[in-house]
């Protein structure tokens, strides 16, 4: 299977993020690092992203469940 990398603004698109948020998370930890491609330009594998994604859904679905469960919505 081919990696695909993404350039920022795939990145930008797939997720609804900004620049500076996307920046942000990547120096916080929570958002995938991009990979250099060369001296002035990075991107990020889309596996990756996808994953995060896919985390940040099912994390805001559990969060959901768990609030119907407890009542707190």
């Amino acid at each position: 299977m081919a990696t695909t990398i993404l350039r920022l603004p795939a990145v930008k698109a797939r997720t609804g993020l900004s620049r500076s948020t996307i920046y942000l998370r990547v120096a916080d930890g929570s958002f995938p690092p991009p990979v250099s491609l060369g001296a002035r330009a990075v991107g990020w594998v889309e596996s990756e992203v996808e994953d995060w994604i896919c985390l940040t859904i099912a994390a805001r679905r559990s969060t959901g469940l768990l609030a119907q469960a407890t009542g707190t919505l």
